[in-house]
């Protein structure tokens, strides 16, 4: 079995404005699984930005890069495109990982690309330290024949622009690179920055936290996942309208298994939960809305 040394891969800090200048090059951020590639006389290893073994989840994407004649290590991002809207959704994202692991994903409904935007080896030879410009344009020659599901990110010059179309065209957000940086490891840099658009979400509301007899915070749903808890936005007439709907202990829970951060809370489950439209700064790893602020309550009379 192909194996890959343990480290943590390159990530971009969360800024306020894309920079300016020409040290910068600018690209799309992709909306889903952070994944690297070691390609090796045709074997590959998949594995998550935290090291775990991907290969099985992904298998359209190490069939295709099995196939790729080069050896090589590549970082880059598993997405699935919403065919509604155009754009990565993550929460098909979470659908398509749910099916996956529970081998349930057969039909092919939710194809995963591969959206490469860095090499960090090429034919044996380690190309970390090297310029990032150098490396992108090494990954356009190396890409330049592939095919779906493989992918890789243009590189543009004007961030103001990209972060206008990102803005109008409802997408993720913009990862700024300094053009003359090396690849370095976790966050111990200023070389990468991102800037994101607020996240909006449809999300179903299942039950209701107290803290000391008062209603805290809801629980969220959005695809039937746990998406956590929110409590911004949450004024006094919808705390007095939450007190009127039905709800108590005894309804059972809308998860299969309790999320742990539920645990020994004073929860009460609704009957019928309710939506509500839902901003966040951006989806966790484990599929939490981070920093979450409820816009609208649906069905409320």
């Amino acid at each position: 079995m192909i194996r890959l040394r343990s480290f943590e891969p390159m990530s971009p800090i969360l800024a306020e404005r894309v920079p300016a200048g020409g040290e910068w090059g600018h690209q799309l951020k992709w909306d889903g699984y952070r994944l690297l590639a070691n390609v090796q006389n045709g074997q590959v290893g998949l594995y998550s930005k935290h090291m775990a073994r991907m290969d099985e989840v992904y298998p359209e994407i190490a069939g295709a890069l099995a196939g790729i004649g080069e050896s090589c290590l590549l970082d880059g991002e598993a997405v699935v495109m919403d065919p509604r809207t155009g754009r990565p959704s993550f929460q098909l994202m979470q659908q398509r990982a749910g099916k996956m692991a529970n081998r349930r994903d057969s039909s092919g409904k939710l194809p995963v690309q591969y959206i490469v935007f860095d090499v960090l080896e090429i034919g044996g030879e380690d190309w970390r330290g090297r310029p990032f410009i150098e490396r992108h344009r090494r990954l356009e020659r190396l890409a330049a024949d592939w095919r779906s599901p493989l992918f890789t990110t243009e590189l543009f010059e004007d961030g103001t622009r990209l972060w206008q179309w990102v803005q109008a065209n409802g997408w993720e957000g913009v990862v700024s690179k300094r053009l003359s940086a090396p690849y370095r490891s976790g966050k111990n840099h200023r070389d990468w920055f991102k800037v994101k658009t607020a996240v909006v979400v449809e999300a179903d509301i299942v039950g209701i936290l107290r803290k000391e007899g008062r209603i805290s915070s809801l629980v969220m749903r959005v695809d039937g996942q746990y998406a956590g808890r929110v409590s911004s936005g949450l004024d006094g007439k919808a705390k007095e309208w939450l007190a009127g709907l039905e709800q108590g202990s005894a309804y059972p829970p809308p998860f299969p298994k309790l999320p742990q951060s539920l645990k020994g809370t004073d929860v009460a489950w609704l009957r019928k939960p309710f939506r509500a439209e839902v901003t966040g700064r951006e989806w966790t790893d484990e599929g939490l809305l981070r920093h979450p602020k409820i816009r609208l309550l649906r069905n409320r009379t």
